[in-house]
């Protein structure tokens, strides 16, 4: 396998930089807030849960929740992960063989490109970075092959945040029937839109071949607990990665699965605050770019907690960045390490979250470096 380039990444500097303003997920919780936000019988019955062997599949209830979360599917057509990384590993696994083709949108995470380039071909189409991240869904049409197998998404996407218009979901789900192809979609962001009018069905309610990807770790922020899931109404399809999963974790984690059943049964709570934070923290970014309109190309994402800004000084984004972390203690991920090997991807751009609390230190902290460094990277 190739190195995981974001994870190469963030294990040198995750938990070692002074401010991590690339972070992807949402303001996380204790177990004492999320314990009391779910009632005073969570507590109890977390301390009287018997600590053995859990189901493959997922907790019955735990299933029963998560499909509360869809329109139109139930426990059965959930199959439980530990987190979003194992579930899109398995599904390209079972999924793919080597005389299939899969057609993944760029840039995306990483798996979503890796994890089939070591089992098939695999197309690349891009986002179109001057006109807001929209997917060429003619180039999508034009990369359909006879043995094309699948198609992969992530909406809204990580990095740019972007999202695809009603319209052309429709299509690319029409595109996908006509031609009998699955449709991937990494939707670990959804409930996290700037317009919730803008919202897009997921796959799984929309397609009879809809693969729907999720996890509690992003627009939750219970990223601790490792619980993901994969939605699909194709019954077979989940008996293959139900099976798969013996070869990995087998089952997922007896406590975290209490926990995540606490945690949808206050989601409106959660999610509440996090929208709510998320326009707070996206006002303070606001103000920050305003200061350096030259410096800095900066839009609001359409939906999650990551934007994807463009760097426009003399340096370079990838010394910027370099130099931001050593000097100033503030990490974010630079262009190169959502490189692609299927195309060119946009250069000169930047991952920043803003999901969490305190980005205004962070700020501050690129603030003094940017004063510092003003002569020498202030755009010719």
């Amino acid at each position: 396998m190739r190195d995981f380039a974001l994870e190469v990444h963030f294990s040198r500097w995750e938990f070692n930089a002074r401010h991590h303003m690339t972070a992807s997920d949402m303001e996380s919780m204790t177990l004492g807030e999320l314990t009391q936000m779910a009632g005073p019988s969570a507590r109890e019955n977390l301390d009287a849960l018997w600590l053995g062997y859990t189901e493959t599949w997922g907790a019955p209830d735990l299933r029963e929740a998560i499909a509360a979360t869809y329109d139109g599917l139930s426990a059965r057509d959930i199959l439980c992960f530990a987190g979003a990384e194992e579930g899109i590993y398995a599904a390209m696994r079972v999924m793919l063989s080597s005389e299939d083709h899969a057609i993944v949108s760029v840039p995306n995470y990483q798996a979503a490109e890796t994890v089939p380039l070591g089992l098939c071909a695999v197309t690349g189409v891009p986002l179109l970075e001057n006109d807001n991240w929209r997917l060429d869904l003619d180039a999508v049409r034009a990369a359909i092959r006879p043995n094309t197998k699948l198609i992969s998404v992530n909406l809204p996407n990580n990095p740019t945040g972007a999202l695809m218009p009603q319209e052309d979901f429709a299509a690319l789900v029409a595109l996908c029937r006509e031609h009998d192809l699955y449709l991937f979609s990494d939707e670990v962001y959804r409930l996290l839109e700037r317009d919730e009018a803008g919202r897009l069905p997921q796959a799984a309610e929309a397609y009879e071949k809809g693969v729907s990807l999720n996890v509690m770790s992003k627009a939750y922020g219970l990223p601790g607990l490792r619980i993901g899931w994969i939605a699909s109404r194709d019954t077979a399809l989940l008996q293959k990665l139900e099976r798969y999963k013996h070869y990995l974790s087998i089952c997922n984690s007896a406590p975290s699965e209490r926990l995540a059943v606490m945690a949808l049964s206050v989601s409106d709570r959660i999610l509440a605050r996090n929208r709510a934070l998320i326009a707070e923290n996206l006002e303070k970014m606001d103000t920050f770019f305003a200061e350096y309109p030259d410096l800095f190309d900066w839009r609001h994402p359409d939906g999650g907690c990551v934007a994807y800004p463009r760097y426009n000084g003399r340096d370079g984004v990838e010394r910027f960045c370099h130099d931001l972390v050593e000097q100033a203690g503030v990490l974010l991920l630079p262009a190169s390490v959502y490189h692609s090997e299927l195309m060119e991807t946009p250069a000169g751009r930047f991952r920043i979250g803003f999901g969490r609390r305190g980005i205004e230190t962070g700020l501050a902290a690129m603030k003094d470096f940017l004063a510092r460094r003003h002569n020498d990277i202030a755009p010719g």
